[in-house]
């Protein structure tokens, strides 16, 4: 059986992604990778110190919906994202223990990783996001 395995980043969106850069590199973040993700509507900035990753989102246009959940806010907290080892084995058994979700089949995120959204009822309000990195050397992470 398959779980949660690993916390994998946090995500936050940002309306500017340099301002933001800066204020993690103070924190001593430094860039480990940057994407566009059309199909997600966002730039990508993902941050490394030590073993914790902070993605910063930025949305593609004003319409998406990542931006019309950021509002008129500088940056706000997105979601928190569990690494797992078969996102389509836990997908299947969230849903049988009737865990509502967003996703009910994996979709591509950053980098390559299969993603997958629980419902925010789910967790009292918090996003969470389920990915399963690619079968790769080299990955970002």
């Amino acid at each position: 059986m398959t779980h949660a395995n690993a916390l994998d980043h946090v995500a936050v969106v940002v309306a500017d992604l340099e301002a933001s850069q800066q204020v993690y590199a103070m924190l001593g973040f430094g860039v480990a990778y940057r994407e566009r993700v059309e199909e997600q509507g966002v730039d990508i900035v993902g941050l490394r110190a030590g073993d914790t990753v902070i993605e910063l989102l930025k949305p593609l246009n004003a319409e998406s919906g990542i931006s019309t959940f950021l509002g008129d806010r500088r940056s706000k907290l997105h979601h928190i994202a569990y690494r797992v080892d078969d996102l389509e084995a836990e997908l299947k058994r969230l849903k049988s223990a009737g865990v509502p979700l967003i996703d009910e089949k994996p979709r591509r995120g950053a980098h390559g990783n299969r993603i997958a959204f629980i419902h925010p009822s789910f967790s009292g309000g918090t996003l969470i996001e389920l990915c399963q990195p690619p079968e790769r050397s080299g990955s970002p992470r």
